[in-house]
């Protein structure tokens, strides 16, 4: 018996073919671009559409936009953790330059100073530089790096831009020692500028402010007088600023009246010096006629008086 194939019922007909669909619809979506473009009647559909789905769209999009927003948190904190590190490393390695320039620039200033004052005294100053203090506590001296070789010699007054440090005292072949006007056996004759009244400057040793001595109480003097060199040692060039009258106690039960001083010179802080020669202060002070002379003299006159 031969075996007929069966239909398949009428509900289960497939319709037009996939082939035919196809060409209908592509047919269909390019008569939609057409008109679209043409006419625009899709445009308000199309921003409908677009408004509806906007959610949509940032819903999807937050994963990503979270994810990247963390890579950028991390990374943007270890190229701030970087920059920092590098930015630490440049400080320690620039800060000696640092440090150097307020050193030299205080150093430029004072060089400056002294240079007005050497073309002051053209000829008779040598410029040096303090090498270290001396040992004794209970002295006020320093070493400079000039010495006999450069024609430094005992006796020869030492300034700095502020006015006077010290003295000479001692001279080696390449280094001399100076005095400074704050030691307790070094004397400075001064006058003071607003009133001519002189006078003598002594040091008083470390931690105490030098005095003027021998000072009557009634004397034309008084708390912010400028003292000067008054130049009649022959040591100290005549005008030389030398200190500033803090304290004056004028007791009338004393002979002599207490007045108390501040140096003006950095005679514990300058590094750069000036020491003036010979030829900068006045003429020598001729020699003192020694006892010889004086007794033969006294003999010459009381042999014209018999």
């Amino acid at each position: 018996m031969r075996h007929i194939p069966a239909e398949p019922p009428p509900f289960f007909h497939r319709g037009p073919s996939p082939f035919a669909r196809l060409a209908f619809f592509g047919l269909l979506s390019i008569a939609l671009m057409f008109a679209d473009t043409r006419f625009r009647y899709l445009e308000g559909v199309r921003q409908v559409a677009a408004v509806a789905l906007y959610p949509l769209q940032r819903v999807v999009q937050l994963p990503g936009e979270a994810v990247a927003w963390v890579g950028d948190y991390f990374a943007s904190k270890r190229a701030l953790a970087e920059e920092n590190a590098a930015l630490r490393a440049d400080l320690v390695a620039h800060a000696l330059s640092v440090q150097e320039f307020a050193r030299l620039r205080d150093e430029n200033a004072n060089l400056r100073a002294l240079l007005e004052l050497g073309q002051r005294y053209s000829g008779s100053a040598t410029a040096v530089e303090v090498l270290y203090t001396g040992r004794d506590a209970f002295t006020q001296k320093v070493f400079v790096n000039r010495g006999a070789d450069a024609g430094i010699r005992a006796g020869e007054a030492v300034i700095d831009a502020q006015g006077v440090v010290g003295q000479v005292t001692r001279v080696f072949p390449n280094m001399a020692e100076v005095t400074l006007v704050t030691d307790k056996d070094h004397a400075v004759p001064v006058r003071v500028e607003r009133s001519g009244v002189r006078s003598v400057y002594f040091g008083a040793g470390a931690g105490r402010p030098p005095e003027l001595r021998f000072m009557a109480p009634t004397a034309d003097i008084r708390p912010g007088d400028r003292l000067v060199t008054s130049g009649i040692d022959g040591t100290y060039p005549p005008g030389l600023a030398v200190g500033v009258v803090e304290n004056v106690e004028r007791d009338t039960g004393q002979v002599f009246a207490r007045i108390a001083v501040r140096p003006l010179a950095g005679a514990d802080r300058s590094t750069q010096l000036l020491v003036l020669g010979q030829a900068a202060a006045l003429p020598p002070r001729p020699e003192e006629p020694s006892a010889a002379d004086v007794a033969k003299k006294a003999g010459r006159g009381k042999g014209r008086r018999n």
